[in-house]
């Protein structure tokens, strides 16, 4: 199957599932977007930015481990 992205005015909507519902399920599936799909992409984006340019902060497997274990003593006891 192939997927496209579709931006329309609200008062066509009707119109445009009316036609697609006339498909069957085999031939079409209508796939809701996520709502947040246009912010997520721009967070990801700036992040590659951040690696792509050498200003992002990596850590390595160790390293986030032993964030993780701060994190997580820091909180236990609040449990």
């Amino acid at each position: 199957m192939e997927v496209i992205r579709l931006e329309f005015q609200p008062q066509i909507k009707d119109k445009i599932f009316e036609f697609l519902n006339s498909f069957s399920s085999e031939e079409l599936k209508i796939v809701r977007e996520d709502p947040f799909f246009e912010e997520n992409k721009k967070k990801l984006e700036a992040s590659l930015e951040k690696i792509n340019n050498g200003t992002a902060k990596l850590y390595t497997l160790e390293e986030l481990d032993e964030i993780l274990e701060e994190t997580i003593s820091k909180h236990e006891n609040n449990i």
